[in-house]
C-alpha cells in the first residue's frame, strides 16, 4: 500500500473503511493495516481506521483491545485528551485489562493530573488483591507508578509504603528497592536496610544503585562491581551488529582539531552546569572543537544553559531521540573523544556508549566513581581522589587534572544576609552543612552530636528537607541530650542567595563516606573552611581534593575521631578558626581551586594523550576480571555494615575472602587483589 501511487492508496483506504463499516474487516487485519500505516508516518489515517471500526463493530468481544491500540495511536499523535478517552472506553468494556489502568495513569500524569493518576493506579491496586501471574505483573507496575509520582510530589512517606508493597510482591525485582531505599535515605531512616519475612537483607543490597551506595559504603571494591552488575543490568548486551565501531581518526601532528563531546543530562541550572560553564568557555578553540550533547529536561530562561550554547562549537538536544539515534548523531559529527559526564545519575543515557559512537569514551566530572562497563577505557581524576595505589579500584585507565572540581568563577553572588535574617543565633558557633540529606548516615549524625555536647554555645545549620525528617532529626538529638532548638534548617533558596549566606557559618562539617562535592566548593569559595574525614571510594575522598585545593590540607582528617576533635578544638579556640580563614583568603586567587586555566590546559593534554593512544592502538581495555566474585564478597561484607576501616584492614577482609573462593573453585588472576602468585 505504501508503494502504490496515491490515488491508488486513498482508494484502498476507502476501501478498508467500508469493510469496517460493513463489519467486514477483522480484527487481526485492522491491527495490521494501522500498525503498518503508523510505521509509515501515516498515524491520522490509523486513527481514522480505528474511528471507524470502533464505531461500527461495538458488539465485538473484543472491542476493549481495539480502544486500547487506538489509544496508543492518539498518544504517538500528542493528543492527551483522546488518548485518555480511548483508554476510559476500554476499562468501561473491561475494569481488568491492567495495561490500560497503568497507560491512562501515565496519560493522567502527563497532564499534569498526578492525583487522578494515583487514585487510577490505585483503584487497579485494589483490584488486584487476588493475584494472578498476569495481575501480579501489572500491580507491580502499577504501585512501581504510584510511587515514583508520590515521590515526586514529594509524598515520601506515602511513596515508601507504596514501594514496600510493590518490594514485598516482587523482591527480586530491583526497580522498587532502588527507589525505596533513596527514600529511606533522604528521610534518615535508620536502618536504612529493614528487612521482613518476605525480602532479605541481600534482596536489598542487591536492589541498591551505584549512587546511593556511595552514601552507604566505604567499599571502592564493591562500588566497582556494583556499577559492573548494574551497568549489566540496565544497558545489557545491545545489538550493535549494524552499528560500525568507530575508528580513530588521525589529528595527531596534522594541525588539525580533536573533536570532543559532552553528553549530559546536567548541562543548565544545575551543580554539574555551574562546574562546566567556565570550562566549556576556556576550552582552546584552536585545538579542540567543542559539542554538547544534552539528555535532560527542557529548560525555559536557563542562564547556564545559553552560556554553555554560547561557548560549544556545536548544542545537540538528544532527550528526545533513541539511543541509536543518539550514537548515529556522534558519528556523523565525527567525534575523537566522547565524555561522559553523567554516568549513573538521573536522566543518564548510559547505553549510547554502549555503541561506541566515538573511538574514545572517557568518564568525568558528573559521577564519583567507576562505571564498569567494558566500553569506559578512561577516568579523569586528581591525586587525592585516585592516588595510584588506588586505581585497583577502577576498572579504566585514571588520568589526572590538578582537581577535579571545576568551578565558575564569574558565578553570582547575592548580597551576604545576616545572620538575624538567616535565622541564625548571633552569638553562637555555627556548625554548618548544606549537603543533601541522604549523605547523612547514623554514625555522621553520631558524631555531630558528640561536637555539639562538647561545644555548647554552638548549633548546627542544614539544608533542611521535608518537615517530617527535620522532626525526626530533632527528635533524635533530643534524645542524644541535645536541645532541638539547636538544629536550624535552611529553607530553599535561589542559587545566588544560597552562596551569599554561607559565609555567615563559622565551620562546615563534611559527611561520610558522600562527603560534599560542588557544595565544599561554594563553602570554600565563600571563604567557610570545610572538614573533612576521607575514606577510599571518590565519593569519599572528593571533599578532601578541594580542601586540598584550596590550601588548607590541615582541614583533612584521618579518622572520624580526629575529625570530632578537631571540630571541637576549632569551635572552642576561635583564633585558630581564624587563622585558616584567614590563610584560605590569603591563597583564594592562587589557590589551584580557582586556576581553572590551567585545568583546561591539562583536560586539553589528556585528551591529545588518549588520542595519541588511540592512534597508536594502545587505548585501554578495561579489566572485568572477577567482577562477580567482588560483588559477592562485597555483598556479603557489607551485611557488616561496618563504617570506617584503615586500608590495611579493608584489604585484609577481601584477600582473606578471596583465598576462599579460590580454595573452593581457582579464581584467575585480576589487577586488582588477586594479582600475585601469593595472594
Amino acid at each position: 500500500m505504501d508503494n502504490a501511487p496515491a490515488q491508488d492508496n486513498a482508494s484502498l483506504f476507502a476501501a478498508l473503511l467500508l469493510r469496517a463499516r460493513n463489519q467486514q474487516l477483522p480484527l487481526g487485519e485492522l491491527f495490521q493495516v494501522a500498525e503498518a500505516l503508523s510505521a509509515g508516518g501515516q498515524r491520522i489515517l490509523a486513527a481514522e481506521l480505528y474511528k471507524a471500526w470502533i464505531a461500527y463493530n461495538d458488539s465485538n468481544p473484543l472491542l476493549h483491545f481495539v480502544y486500547f491500540n487506538y489509544s496508543v495511536t492518539l498518544r504517538q499523535m500528542d493528543d492527551l485528551a483522546g488518548s485518555i478517552q480511548a483508554l476510559q472506553a476500554c476499562l468501561r468494556i473491561n475494569p481488568q485489562f491492567g495495561q490500560a489502568h497503568i497507560n491512562l495513569g501515565r496519560a493522567m500524569e502527563d497532564s499534569g493530573l498526578n492525583l487522578q493518576a494515583i487514585q487510577q493506579w490505585r483503584s487497579y491496586a485494589d483490584q488486584t488483591a487476588e493475584i494472578t501471574a498476569e495481575r501480579s505483573s501489572h500491580r507491580l507496575m502499577t504501585l512501581q507508578h504510584i510511587g515514583r509520582v508520590m515521590e515526586g510530589a514529594g509524598l515520601l512517606e506515602e511513596a515508601e509504603t507504596v514501594l514496600w508493597q510493590a518490594i514485598e510482591l516482587r523482591p527480586d525485582k530491583p526497580e522498587a528497592g532502588q527507589h525505596w531505599l533513596s527514600l529511606r535515605q533522604h528521610q534518615c531512616k535508620w536502618p536504612i536496610i529493614v528487612t521482613s519475612e518476605h525480602v532479605s537483607t541481600r534482596q536489598l543490597v542487591d536492589a541498591m544503585s551505584p549512587l546511593p551506595l556511595g552514601c552507604f559504603s566505604d567499599d571502592p571494591l564493591f562500588q566497582l562491581a556494583k556499577a559492573y552488575r548494574y551497568n549489566n543490568f540496565l544497558v545489557g548486551r545491545p545489538d550493535t551488529s549494524g552499528f560500525t565501531r568507530q575508528t580513530p581518526r588521525v589529528k595527531t601532528g596534522t594541525g588539525k582539531r580533536l573533536r570532543i563531546g559532552y553528553v549530559s543530562s546536567d548541562l543548565r541550572d544545575h551543580a554539574v552546569g555551574f562546574a562546566l560553564r567556565e570550562v566549556l568557555e576556556l576550552h582552546d578553540k584552536s585545538q579542540v572543537e567543542i559539542f554538547a550533547y544534552y539528555c535532560g529536561e527542557t529548560r525555559i530562561n536557563d542562564a547556564t544553559q545559553d552560556r554553555i550554547k554560547a561557548a560549544v562549537d556545536g548544542w545537540r538536544d538528544i532527550a528526545s531521540i533513541t539511543d541509536l539515534q543518539a550514537a548515529n548523531q556522534i558519528v556523523a559529527d565525527e567525534i575523537d573523544i566522547l565524555v561522559d559526564v553523567n554516568g549513573f545519575t538521573k536522566h543518564a543515557r548510559t547505553k549510547i556508549f554502549a555503541y561506541r559512537p566515538a573511538p574514545v569514551i572517557v568518564a568525568f566530572c558528573g559521577y564519583p566513581g567507576s562505571m564498569g562497563s567494558p566500553y569506559h577505557q578512561y577516568i579523569i581524576a586528581d591525586e587525592q581522589i585516585i592516588p595510584p595505589e588506588n586505581e585497583i579500584y577502577y576498572s579504566e585507565k585514571v588520568l589526572r587534572i590538578p582537581c577535579n572540581q571545576p568551578i565558575d568563577r564569574k558565578r553570582v553572588i547575592a548580597k551576604t544576609p545576616t545572620r538575624a535574617e538567616a535565622g541564625l543565633p548571633e552569638d553562637a558557633f555555627v556548625f554548618a552543612c548544606f549537603n543533601g540529606m541522604q549523605k547523612t548516615t547514623a554514625p555522621v549524625f553520631s558524631r555531630w552530636m558528640d561536637i555539639l555536647l562538647a561545644t555548647p554555645n554552638s548549633v548546627l545549620w542544614l539544608l533542611g528537607a521535608a518537615d517530617s525528617v527535620n522532626q525526626r532529626l530533632c527528635t533524635l538529638a533530643a534524645e542524644r541530650g541535645v536541645a532541638p532548638e539547636r538544629l536550624i534548617f535552611a529553607p530553599k533558596a535561589a542559587n545566588p542567595h544560597h552562596l551569599a549566606r554561607i559565609a555567615l557559618a563559622d565551620l562546615f562539617l563534611d559527611t561520610f563516606p558522600y562527603g560534599a562535592h560542588s557544595t565544599a566548593a561554594d563553602a570554600i569559595t565563600m571563604g567557610l573552611p570545610v572538614l573533612t574525614v576521607p575514606g577510599k571510594t571518590f565519593a569519599s575522598r572528593f571533599c578532601s581534593s578541594i580542601v586540598s585545593a584550596a590550601g588548607i590540607p590541615e582541614l583533612i582528617c584521618d579518622t572520624p575521631a580526629d575529625y570530632v576533635a578537631k571540630a571541637i578544638a576549632f569551635a572552642r579556640n576561635p583564633a585558630a578558626l581564624a587563622a585558616v580563614k584567614q590563610s584560605l583568603q590569603d591563597q583564594r586567587e592562587g589557590s589551584v581551586l580557582r586556576d581553572i586555566p590551567a585545568l583546561v590546559r591539562r583536560l586539553e593534554e589528556l585528551f591529545w594523550e588518549m588520542q595519541g593512544d588511540c592512534e597508536r592502538g594502545e587505548t585501554p581495555v578495561p579489566d572485568l576480571t572477577n567482577l562477580d566474585v567482588y560483588y559477592e564478597i562485597g555483598a556479603e561484607l557489607m551485611l557488616e555494615n561496618t563504617d570506617f576501616l584503615d586500608e590495611g584492614t579493608y584489604r585484609q577482609r577481601y584477600l582473606q575472602k578471596l583465598r576462599q573462593w579460590n580454595d573452593f573453585s581457582p579464581l584467575p588472576r585480576d589487577s586488582r587483589l588477586w594479582a600475585e602468585p601469593s595472594a
